[in-house]
């Protein structure tokens, strides 16, 4: 496997977290193997390479909870995929296919670009509303 795809999977395991967490109180294994529709081995061997990372904690009754290099990673790559899917809607891409789009795109561009993309969708009319509710959702995960 290669580091690009082992990071895109961490990436993808730690956002899966955060959103649980976001959605109820308590996250496990099951629950995550739930959300991504992968096996529960599958999710218990990418746990235990986040929890050697530092990225993850997991108490004595298997709840998981990020870290806070685990917060700070998992909520970045939320938020490129909540720009990125929402500049893909106003495009006209079905909600369900920006998704999926920004999933996939989240992962690849640089910090770079997407400081510039977040730049200009936060000029469009309307964003800075939706803006600072997400902003005030993020600080309470």
């Amino acid at each position: 496997m290669s580091t690009y795809a082992t990071h895109e999977s961490s990436e993808n395991y730690l956002e899966s977290i955060l959103m649980l967490a976001m959605s109820q109180q308590v996250v496990r294994s099951i629950d995550i193997a739930n959300l991504l529709g992968f096996s529960k081995p599958s999710v218990s061997v990418a746990m235990k390479h986040l929890r050697e990372e530092g990225m993850i904690t997991v108490d004595g009754n298997g709840y998981i909870a990020l870290t806070e290099a685990g917060m700070a990673a998992a909520k970045s790559t939320y938020e490129k995929h909540v720009v990125i899917t929402n500049m893909l809607v106003r495009l006209g891409v079905s909600a369900y296919t920006a998704g999926q789009d920004a999933c996939r795109i989240e992962h690849v561009l640089s910090p770079e670009t997407f400081e510039k993309l977040k730049e200009h969708y936060m000029k469009l009319p309307g964003i800075e509303a939706q803006a600072a509710a997400f902003a005030r959702h993020m600080a309470e995960s």
